[in-house]
This record gives structure tokens, sequence and C-alpha cells, in this order.
């Protein structure tokens, strides 16, 4: 039982159109070299996978410059302008590719550019949003305690409802102690009241 013939059309799946491309590409260089065995042909293939990539066949005569002894002068002339020419194409394709490549690195680099200057400025915004809100503090706590820097929180003690609980901090000051105790660099006081 032979094989059912395919629609020749685009793979879409890409691991399919991979191993399609892998298997094929191998196929065609064995019948190349095949055909260059088989009747003595000068063979050359060249195949550009859709990555860029380069694949290349010819036949050993070719490659080595082997057994031109019988060649005239014209059938030289023009190998030389064939290998010319497919150099010549193969050139301009790589320079294509790093073009391309170029231009998105460079696309890249600019998109990178402008997404740190985003955050720069989401960085500064939150600095003086934050210089704000110590400004707003620090003032809060000069006017409710003109004499010190303290600051001050309350709330309500959510197990107790009648308590109300204060706390606040402040500056460090000079406090008598005895020699018994360990000094502190600063104080926390609370405060219960109820």
């Amino acid at each position: 039982m032979g094989r059912g013939k395919i629609e020749i059309k685009r793979i879409d799946n890409a691991t399919n159109r991979q191993v399609t491309f892998s298997k094929r590409r191998s196929g065609l260089f064995k019948k190349a070299k095949e055909l260059a065995i088989l009747c003595d042909a000068e063979v050359g293939l060249i195949v550009f996978s859709s990555t860029g990539r380069l694949y290349d066949f010819a036949s050993a005569r070719q490659l080595l410059g082997q057994q031109f002894s019988g060649r005239d002068v014209k059938d030289l002339q023009n190998l030389e302008d064939k290998l010319e020419m497919s150099l010549r194409n193969i050139r301009m394709k790589k320079d294509q590719l790093m073009i391309d490549q170029i231009q998105e690195l460079n696309r890249k680099g600019s998109l990178m550019h402008r997404e740190n200057l985003e955050l720069h400025n989401k960085v500064n915004l939150v600095y003086q949003e934050n210089i704000e809100l110590q400004r707003k503090v620090y003032e809060q706590g000069a006017n409710e305690h003109p004499a010190s820097s303290t600051v001050k929180h309350s709330s309500l003690d959510t197990e107790n409802e009648d308590v109300l609980v204060n706390l606040e901090l402040s500056q460090p000051r000079s406090v008598q102690r005895d020699k018994s105790e360990t000094p502190s660099i600063g104080e926390t006081f609370v405060q219960i009241s109820g």
C-alpha cells in the first residue's frame, strides 16, 4: 500500500513544519548527491530555511576544482560566473539578515529606553509623594506639639471599644535614670485612656 497524496500548502504547526523541512531537505540533498554520482553531473544546491540558515551541497568536483582539464575556457568562465553569482546572492541574503537583526535590536533598545524613562518618572513621582507626605506628617506633629517633634497615632482597641490607644513617637530627649537602668536611644510612649 502506497502513501496517500498530501495537499501541497504551508504547514501551520511550527514543529511539524520544521520536521518536514528537515526530512525533505535531507531527501533533496541525497538525490542531488546521487544525481552527481550516477550521471557524472555537476550539481550545486543551496537551501535557506525560514529562519535564514543556509544549507548547501556541491558535487566534490566543483568544490575541489578537480577534473577541469577537459574543459575549455568558456565552460570554466561559465562556472566561475555561476559561483560568483551564488556567492553574491548569499552575501546579499546574509547582509539583509544582519540589517534586519540590527533594526530589531535597535527597536528593542528603544523600547527598553522608553520603559526605563517611564520607570524613572514613576520613581521620581513616588519620591516626591513621599517627601510631601513626610512634610505633612512633620507639620501636623509640629502644630500639635510645637515644643517637640512628636508624631501621634490614635485608634480604638478592637477588643475593648471603650479604650482609646494613643501611640506617640518623639525625638530622643535626656531623662534622669538610675544607673542600673539601660539608656535608650529614643522613647515610645503608649497612653491608654478609658
